[in-house]
């Protein structure tokens, strides 16, 4: 097995959510000064048991300073694991009851993660995340909101939660509005269902990279075309085999989609609740799936040229430094 340090390989963060990746040691800090039992990182058996203890964290974050501290550790955090581009992806209507508006928690998010970046030496994006189980009505109003602050750093629109409840089709609308405001649309497809709701984001919402996205390979017809237009699937070996996606690590698809063309990135997902953050999860691919250095690489490669807003000397120069960890 290689030696290389995989810290050193320039990365982008792409799949990152943002209070999921808070700090145990932060969340455990916040519940405290609020006087809350501190909630439930582990013990999920189904999709809706994780999303429960997901909202019950992300209640934890009631305040601007607390905001501000989980989005600067969450910069730091991938910083530290070699990540050269960071993009969280934030529903911002968790911190908009206690903090004001929705514009508000944007504008604060957008400011710590900024500066964190600035002083790092990184790059520093916000996904803006409609939610799938709530009408398409509400995603509309969030993309209209995510475009006005699209000079200020959102850079990309997406959708989660759960898929079987929220098929792409219905909101086709809000990432038409994403889309021409400069986002790119970016939504999940492809984790609790299959090729269809893969496609269907391809087809009804337009995008151009697509978290998770792994129970593509059931289609070899689809896995083709995402081949072929280069979209980027957002991977997260440890948050599929721990949901019940893949029956196991050594089984992730991750591979094989490489080995079909498809571009792919890797990310933590929620490192609160799955474990592993972006270093650790580089680490498992190479370790429990199985890549080697070359495919390693393919992967740093294909997340930072899927970081679209990103600027182009960042590209190019961390790009270069790929070459070079892979030469060296």
């Amino acid at each position: 097995m290689s030696t290389r340090d995989l810290r050193l390989l320039p990365k982008a963060s792409l799949h990152v959510h943002l209070e999921g990746c808070m700090r145990p040691s932060t969340l455990a800090e916040l519940a405290a000064g609020y006087g809350v039992p501190v909630p439930a990182t582990r013990g999920y058996g189904s999709f809706a048991a994780f999303a429960g203890l997901y909202d019950a964290a992300a209640r934890c974050v009631r305040s601007e300073a607390d905001l501000r501290r989980v989005v600067r550790e969450v910069v730091e955090d991938a910083a530290a694991d070699g990540a050269v581009w960071v993009e969280p992806q934030l529903w911002p209507h968790y911190d908009s009851p206690l903090l004001g508006d929705s514009g508000l928690v944007l504008d604060v998010a957008l400011d710590e993660g900024r500066a964190t970046a600035a002083r790092l030496g990184v790059g520093f994006g916000l996904m803006v995340t409609a939610i799938r189980v709530l009408p398409p009505e509400h995603a509309e109003a969030l993309a209209e909101l995510a475009v006005t602050r699209a000079e200020g750093g959102v850079v990309s629109f997406g959708l989660a939660h759960d898929e079987v409840l929220g098929p792409p089709a219905p909101f086709a609308r809000a990432f038409a509005v994403a889309r021409a405001g400069g986002l790119v649309a970016a939504p999940h497809a492809g984790e609790l269902l299959g090729p269809d709701s893969v496609r269907s984001a391809l087809d009804d919402l337009g995008a151009r990279r697509v978290a998770h996205g792994v129970r593509a390979l059931e289609d070899p017809a689809l896995v083709e075309r995402l081949a072929a237009e280069r979209v980027c699937l957002d991977v997260c070996p440890t948050s599929n085999a721990l949901l019940g996606v893949v029956p196991s690590l050594p089984e992730h698809p991750l591979a094989r989609l490489l080995e079909a063309g498809v571009a792919c990135s890797v990310g933590p997902d929620d490192s609160l609740l799955f474990g592993p953050g972006l270093l650790e999860e580089y680490q498992t691919c190479r370790t429990a799936l199985g890549l080697d250095d070359a495919q390693l690489a393919a992967v740093a490669r294909s997340g930072i040229e899927a970081a679209a807003h990103a600027p182009s000397a960042l590209v190019s120069g961390a790009l270069e430094r790929v070459e070079a960890w892979l030469t060296s």
